[in-house]
Parts: C-alpha cells; structure tokens; sequence
C-alpha cells in the first residue's frame, strides 16, 4: 500500500514538471551572457577590438596590399618624383610605426578574447555538471518508475494465481 502511494506522489511530480516544460527546473545564469559581456566592455576595449577586427581582415591586407604597390611602383618609376627612394625608407618608417601602433590594440583584443574564452569554458563546464545531474535524476526517477510497475506487476500476479501455487 505504502510503495502504491509513494508511486502516485512520484506520477503527480512528474506530471506537474511536464506542464512546466521540463523534468526539473535548473538554476541557470542567463544563456545570452555574450550581450552581457559585451556591455560591460569599457571604451578602450571596444577600440582595441575595433582595430584588432579591421586590421586582421582581408579587405585591410589588400587595400593595404594595393597601396604598397602603388608606392613602390611610383617611387620605381619616377612618374611625379622619387619621395622615397628604393630602398624606400620612408615606407618602411611607415610600416614600423603601424605595426608599433597596433600591436598594444592587438595584445589588448587578445588578453580579453582569452578573457572570454576563459568563462565561455566556465559556463559549459557548470551547463554540463548540471546537465549530467539532470540525467542522473532522471536515470534515479526512470528506476523508481521501473520498480514500482515492476511491484504492480507482482501485486497482480500474485492476485491472480490460485492460492496453492502461489510461493
């Protein structure tokens, strides 16, 4: 009689769950955490991954590719006048002070990538430890279930089978 109710209690829960859409409700941080994360950057954050962004795309490598041609080509030839040279120091002056500008933006966009990653990596590990205890609730429900249909099973075996061959 006991392991009957007890089933009962356990049915009406797991029918109250499914009406909330769900086995068990979990305590979870809210899952667009990206919009979040991308609030609170301040405004040298969003400039260095700003220019982290424009200088690590293609259309940066051919403009940039294209304008390089362009000066060595008019420097080669002459056409308005050698300004630089070959070995076109001025050019290479040019590009030092890029590469020197840029890499503090580039390093700053990096760390707070790794940042990001860092808790990304966080998350999924509290989303699977939650997840799998979800599954382990279920697995111990899905038991219970099984025992006790099992129980009812032999509960109507044994009504049914005349008194002497029952055990």
């Amino acid at each position: 009689m006991r392991d009957t109710s007890l089933g009962r209690i356990h049915t009406q829960r797991c029918l109250q769950d499914r009406k909330r859409g769900g086995v068990t409700q979990m305590a979870t941080t809210p899952k667009n955490w990206h919009a979040r994360h991308r609030a609170q950057l301040t405004f040298g954050q969003r400039i260095a991954d700003a220019v982290a962004a424009t200088m690590g795309s293609w259309s940066f490598i051919i403009i940039q590719s294209v304008i390089l041609t362009i000066w060595i080509i008019l420097n080669v030839v002459a056409w308005i006048g050698h300004w630089d040279p070959y070995p076109f120091i001025l050019l290479n002056l040019a590009l030092s002070f890029q590469a020197a500008y840029a890499a503090p933006f580039i390093m700053i966009s990096q760390n707070r990538q790794a940042d990001r990653d860092r808790h990304q990596a966080e998350e999924d590990f509290r989303t699977n430890v939650e997840a799998e205890q979800r599954i382990e609730e279920l697995q111990r429900r899905l038991a219970d279930i099984e025992v006790n249909k099992l129980d009812k099973i032999i509960d109507l075996l044994d009504k049914r089978l005349p008194p002497n061959l029952a055990p």
